[in-house]
């Protein structure tokens, strides 16, 4: 809950796959609040940014886990992808979903997971993961041409902008993010 001394609001984060079914839920993650967002992330190509630490995360199977890594999350509106920086020891790895652009409804973020992955190494390197996964289930979940395309588009931007290493590839936004939060909620 945002209070005047926590702007922060409180969501949880649920995905999905694309027959409606859960896939994973991340119980507890903040908001960052609009006066608080990078401008590139408040204007340019607006973005939702969350944060957790230790959260606890709930598979679709209903097992339990508590994340060991911060993370600071940014999903865009208009993209078919977001992507979590993840606050390692020994820098920031990026994880990247291929996925349906999010939805919020009340304290509540979703969105469609289409499995397949990129991960952006604290050294740069960039690593494609889950392709058998995804190939699998575009035939399962009988993914339309429609979102194949939308994918396909994804994939293409998403390697754009870590090539580029645009936003949302910054790590001292990142750090910014995480560093401010814990100031503002006394963590």
């Amino acid at each position: 809950m945002k209070t005047t001394e926590n702007p922060y609001e409180r969501f949880v984060i649920k995905s999905f796959k694309h027959d409606g079914s859960l896939h994973r839920t991340w119980m507890e993650n903040w908001q960052v609040p609009r006066e608080s967002l990078h401008p590139e992330h408040a204007e340019g190509q607006p973005a939702w940014v969350y944060l957790n630490d230790q959260t606890t995360i709930v598979e679709s199977d209903g097992k339990t886990w508590v994340s060991k890594i911060p993370a600071v999350s940014f999903f865009l509106p208009n993209e078919w992808f977001n992507v979590v920086a993840l606050l390692e020891d020994s820098g920031i790895r990026y994880y990247c979903n291929l996925a349906s652009p999010p939805y919020r409804y009340g304290d509540v973020l979703t969105y469609i997971d289409y499995d397949l992955d990129l991960v952006v190494l604290p050294d740069g390197s960039v690593h494609e993961l889950d392709r058998d996964e995804f190939v699998r289930h575009k035939t399962d979940y009988r993914y339309g041409d429609e979102v194949l395309d939308q994918i396909d588009i994804a994939l293409g931007r998403l390697r754009e902008t870590i090539r580029k290493r645009s936003s949302p590839f910054g790590d001292d936004v990142a750090y910014r993010y995480y560093e401010q939060w814990k100031k503002q909620t006394n963590a």
